[in-house]
């Protein structure tokens, strides 16, 4: 299975969030990015990739302990920026980062141990993909744009492993499609 660690936004965020995408792509040149849709929008914390179902057993326990050890935060979603000189446009976090921070190195280290192959550790940049490019494009209305956008604050509590099914049909635009297989209250949150 290709798996992920994340927090997903409520869905009176994500409609916010969806508003503000529709102004953005209104701008010139937005038809030349591929936009992702709202059930694709969450926080990845530890992106796995395909993941032995042997391991899967391993890493939900240890997932579970994780969001066990971490207490609910605040979150918002907030501004945006770019990666890869516009090849993806995103909209940022705000809120108690540093606990969000703990829960994706917690995500981490749960795969680590469970023996998912991980790769090299990188710093944590809290993001939610709304748009990515093959080409460099410039983003730079875009980020201006999402700069003024933030949504209500609610309080994260629970941890999600999902999965991503790639597209199989080769039609352009077709989005993968997610589904949490796994969620956990964070400290006990419910």
């Amino acid at each position: 299975m290709r798996l992920f660690a994340a927090v997903l936004p409520p869905d009176e965020v994500a409609r916010a969030l969806a508003s503000a995408v529709a102004d953005l792509r209104t701008l010139p040149g937005a038809d030349g990015l591929r936009w992702t849709g709202r059930p694709g929008w969450h926080f990845t914390l530890a992106f796995y990739g395909e993941v032995d179902d042997g391991l899967v057993p391993e890493l939900t326990a240890r997932l579970e302990r994780a969001a066990h050890r971490t207490p609910a935060f605040p979150l918002a979603v907030r501004g945006g920026g770019q990666f890869g000189h516009g090849r993806a446009l995103w909209a940022g976090a705000d809120g108690d980062l540093a606990t969000l921070r703990l829960l994706a190195d917690r995500s981490e280290a749960a795969a680590r141990k469970a023996g998912v192959p991980m790769g090299e550790h990188r710093r944590y940049k809290a993001h939610l993909t709304v748009a990515r490019s093959r080409d460099t494009v410039d983003v730079g209305p875009y980020v201006e744009a999402l700069a003024s956008f933030t949504s209500r604050t609610w309080t994260v509590d629970e941890l999600a492993l999902v999965r991503s099914n790639l597209p199989k049909s080769g039609v352009r635009g077709e989005q993968p499609r997610y589904e949490a297989v796994g969620c956990w209250p964070l400290g006990g949150a419910r």
